[in-house]
Parts: C-alpha cells; sequence; structure tokens
C-alpha cells in the first residue's frame, strides 16, 4: 500500500514495496547501521545505483558483501563520509598539498557533545547494532585522515566503548600513518556545550587549526623568523550544504560514468580503523592494519 503525500512525494510501507514499485535510478540508503546490507543488497539486485550512509556496515563481512553485491550488478556504491565535503575540510587539504606548513608530522581532533542521540529502538545506544561513537562517529575524522595521510600502519585506543546502553561513551584514538603521521582522534558524548569539531595539524613550518564553534572557522599559523603570525582564512557561510554537496557528487557520478569520491572500497578502510580501534579497547594492544 502506498500514500501520496503533498508535493508529489510517495510514501511505501516497506523498502521492498519501493523497490518493485518506484520508477527510480538511485536508492539512498539511511536505516540503522545493521541493516545497511539488507537494504543495500535488495537494491543493487534490482539495478538501482546505492549512496549508503556511513558507517559502510556493522561488520567487515557486511561491508565487502556490499561491495561485492554492488560489483557484480554493474550499480555504483556512494558512502556519506561528508567530512569531505565540508569547505574548511577542503581547504586544510588543499593548504597541506600546497606545502604551506611544510611535511606534518602530529593531527589532533575531536568530535562530540550535544547530547546523545535518540533513534528507533535507541539503536545509537546498541553497540551489537551500532558500533558505538567509534564506528558511527569518529570514522567520519578517520576518513577524512586517511584521505590526507594514506594508509594506517596501526591503531591504539583507549575508551568506554563495547558498554551496553553506554550514553556517556569516550574514546581516545591514536592513528600511526605509514608515512610516519601520529593522530590523536578524540570521540565524545561527555561535552555538553553542544556538538562541535576541532582539527589541529602541526607541519614542519607550521600550524593549520579549525574549531567548529570558531568565527574564523579556519586558521593557519607560519612560523617567522621573528615570531610566529596568525592568518585568519574566511569560509563564506553561502555555500551549499554539503549534504547536499556528496549527493550532487553521486548524481553525476552517476550520469558522467565516473567513480564516486568515496566508493565502497574507500569505507571499507575507513571501517577498518574503526574496528581495530574497538578491539585495541578491548584487548588493551596496539591493532596492526594492511599486513
Amino acid at each position: 500500500m502506498r500514500e501520496k503525500l503533498k508535493g508529489s512525494v510517495t510514501l511505501y510501507e516497506t523498502g521492498e514495496e519501493l523497490l518493485e514499485q518506484a520508477d527510480v535510478d538511485l536508492i539512498d540508503v539511511c536505516v540503522p547501521t545493521h541493516l545497511h546490507r539488507r537494504f543495500v543488497e535488495m537494491a543493487a539486485a534490482r539495478g538501482k545505483h546505492v549512496f549508503c550512509e556511513k558507517p559502510l556496515a556493522r561488520t567487515r563481512e557486511d561491508g565487502q558483501a556490499m561491495i561485492e553485491a554492488c560489483r557484480k550488478a554493474g550499480v555504483k556504491l556512494g558512502v556519506g563520509h561528508v567530512v569531505r565535503f565540508f569547505p574548511e575540510y577542503r581547504k586544510i587539504k588543499e593548504t597541506l598539498e600546497s606545502g604551506q606548513i611544510g611535511q606534518p608530522a602530529t593531527v589532533t581532533t575531536m568530535r562530540g557533545g550535544g547530547g546523545f542521540p535518540t533513534a528507533w529502538q535507541d539503536w545509537y545506544a546498541n553497540f551489537e547494532w551500532s558500533g558505538g561513537l567509534i564506528l558511527d562517529m569518529i570514522i567520519h575524522d578517520f576518513d577524512y585522515l586517511r584521505w590526507l595521510f594514506g594508509e594506517v600502519d596501526h591503531v591504539f585506543a583507549r575508551g568506554t566503548t563495547g558498554k551496553e546502553y553506554n550514553r556517556l561513551e569516550y574514546a581516545l584514538v591514536t592513528l600511526r600513518f605509514k608515512n610516519g603521521v601520529i593522530a590523536n582522534v578524540e570521540g565524545t558524548w561527555l561535552n555538553h556545550g553542544g556538538f562541535q569539531t576541532e582539527i589541529e595539524i602541526t607541519g614542519q613550518k607550521g600550524l593549520i587549526s579549525h574549531e567548529s564553534k570558531d568565527s574564523a572557522p579556519l586558521r593557519t599559523l607560519m612560523k617567522d623568523d621573528a615570531n610566529a603570525s596568525g592568518v585568519a582564512v574566511p569560509e563564506s557561510p553561502l555555500y551549499d550544504s554539503p549534504y547536499f554537496l556528496e549527493i550532487k557528487h553521486f548524481v553525476d557520478c552517476i550520469e558522467q560514468g565516473t567513480d564516486p569520491l568515496i566508493n565502497g572500497e574507500e569505507a571499507l578502510k575507513a571501517m577498518e580503523i574503526s574496528l581495530a580501534a574497538i578491539e585495541s579497547i578491548r584487548t588493551g594492544k596496539p591493532v596492526y592494519l594492511n599486513r
């Protein structure tokens, strides 16, 4: 049964009904993480291109199966690692690639606060469904940092991850990249000042920092022979939403026959970092990747 809503939007009672009846080219999968595989595989089997919310899946096995299903069906798979589309984070990448701050060495990031999310059947708090804040939230930073610095060699983490219905979750994850960069990634639901993000990258010749609550969104501090100086690099607030941009990018890829910036393989790599961090918290030991 389906219902026509105002604005010519059609409501379907089930995903199966939508896939059978709707004349669409692209399915956007926004269900809870543990259900991603089911809906991605259903969409791919019906020849629909798929854009899936991050993280790609709850387990590596599910993620790999989703990639394979889309590959076999000849459809594109994109994943919503939206940080790559935020203008401040794109500017950071441009600044690094320009060599302005020299060889990067250390990174710190923070993401979280604002109160624990509420949702259908409290699924965010169900660790077996969501993977906690490491898989659901700071995976954003893992994906972004890997975009900047390449593959991770090993991961060491501490935190409260893994406890069921833990609304006061906190994690600190150290990543050692194969190129020598060391990153400390912090995630928390304990900051009651509202949701915010921070990133600071130190290089041989300077530093880049961004705090989402700053009036100046991005600052680059350069070493000087006499003293250090700060240069604010403002971004106009009149830009398209990053969430719009990531979908537009994926649609463009479908129309042009090109690969999306964040495909299944890219998303799986970020998942592997998250799962390694969860394993490190469980064992108390570093976890090595890509070996």
